[in-house]
């Protein structure tokens, strides 16, 4: 069953692609997979030119998910008291 993300709408998760983990439009192209190529210094252009199923947008909106999966939270730590 495939769930978009409610802020990003292109953004899918399905337990039966990927192992669940966050794809691009219901395609079995990992988020992680892409942030991974432009790491490696592949620009935007050099990843839509290797996968041409994928859309610029598709690419703002991977970046834009990793950076919302990464903002931070507060995590309670048991016994720790803040003053």
């Amino acid at each position: 069953m495939e769930i978009r993300h409610y802020r990003f709408k292109r953004i899918t998760l399905d337990p039966n692609k990927c192992f669940g983990k966050p794809c691009i439009r219901g395609l079995r192209m990992p988020v992680a997979s892409i942030l991974s190529y432009l790491s490696s210094g592949m620009t935007v252009d050099e990843v839509l030119k290797e996968w041409p199923e994928l859309e610029l947008e598709d690419i703002y909106q991977a970046l834009g998910y990793a950076s919302w999966a990464m903002e931070e939270r507060i995590v309670p730590l048991e016994g720790v008291v803040a003053r």
